[in-house]
């Protein structure tokens, strides 16, 4: 282990950052320094500012993902080795607004019904039933369902928050059924990892990704699906149902009810609840033939 890799792996610990965030952090920095093949203390803002410019143009990478490479750098500047760290120099990029893809109810139950084995059919189930993350899902342990208050307890969220959802009946029947396929004893992990699932460790965030990859294409959907769209699906479909806003901010752990709001744009009850100005134009006869 190198001085400035010890260096700053003691400032994030000092701090208590996440593990997910400490491999991420020190990772980019390790690739900053292999791209201009030198130590990183004597790099500066214009590489910085070559590198960001890289990250877009050659690796095509999304202004989120930009960003999160520059909260790094900037952690290991001005956190590890103390220096000035300018906004204005090396500005984060503007983030698209982009709504996600959004399955109907339809095309989610395809969805579960095209995963590959039941172990993968009950990974779906519970990040519909959820909203959970990938995350948050593949931290989850047989003792957070809870049946007896028939609430699922989220664990080391988002901003290390905890939080608790709601148990589908149809979920916990699925979960029992899940718990005998499983071979090995004691079994800790809700979805432990290995080909076998036998492991002593949960599955990885890859393979929850996969999964949705997967069964999109065996259900012949066209929409992008990735684990984050079963999350998006369960608050759009709540608030189609009439769920009120304050009550999906808490279940999908949103800092802030302006991230839940965007979901308004999203459900076909909102979208519906006006009619098209076309609709009420005069129009008559049928359209001209021809160009």
């Amino acid at each position: 282990m190198t001085r400035l890799r010890k260096m700053m792996l003691e400032e994030l610990q000092r701090r208590n950052y996440a593990q997910h965030t400490t491999r991420s952090y020190v990772r980019t920095v390790e690739e900053f320094s292999r791209h201009f093949n030198c130590s990183p203390d004597r790099l500066g803002p214009r590489h910085i500012r070559e590198y960001q410019a890289e990250l877009f143009e050659k690796r095509k990478l999304s202004a989120g993902s930009v960003a999160v490479r520059l909260a790094a750098l900037r952690f290991f500047y001005s956190k590890t080795l103390k220096k000035g760290w300018s906004i204005a120099e090396t500005p984060y990029p503007k983030k698209d607004h982009r709504l996600p893809a959004i399955l109907s109810q339809e095309e989610v139950a395809q969805l579960i019904q095209a995963a590959s084995t039941s172990f993968h059919r009950t990974l779906l189930m519970t990040l519909y039933a959820t909203g959970a993350r990938n995350a948050e899902l593949t931290r989850l342990k047989f003792s957070d369902v809870d049946s007896k208050r028939m609430v699922i307890h989220i664990q080391g969220g988002k901003g290390r928050k905890d939080r608790d959802v709601m148990l589908s009946p149809k979920l916990l029947e699925e979960l029992r059924e899940h718990w005998h396929r499983l071979r090995r004893k004691p079994r800790v992990w809700l979805f432990p990892g290995d080909h076998d699932h036998c492991a002593d460790h949960p599955i990885d965030t890859k393979t929850v990704w996969h999964t949705c990859q997967q069964a999109a294409q065996r259900a012949g959907l066209q929409k992008s699906v990735h684990p984050h769209t079963l999350r998006h699906c369960f608050a759009t479909h709540l608030l189609e149902d009439g769920a009120d806003l304050r009550t999906i901010q808490i279940l999908l752990g949103h800092n802030d009810l302006k991230e839940t709001t965007r979901y308004r744009h999203l459900s076909q009850r909102h979208l519906h609840a006006a009619a098209s100005p076309l609709d009420s134009l005069p129009l008559k006869g049928a359209s001209p033939q021809g160009e």
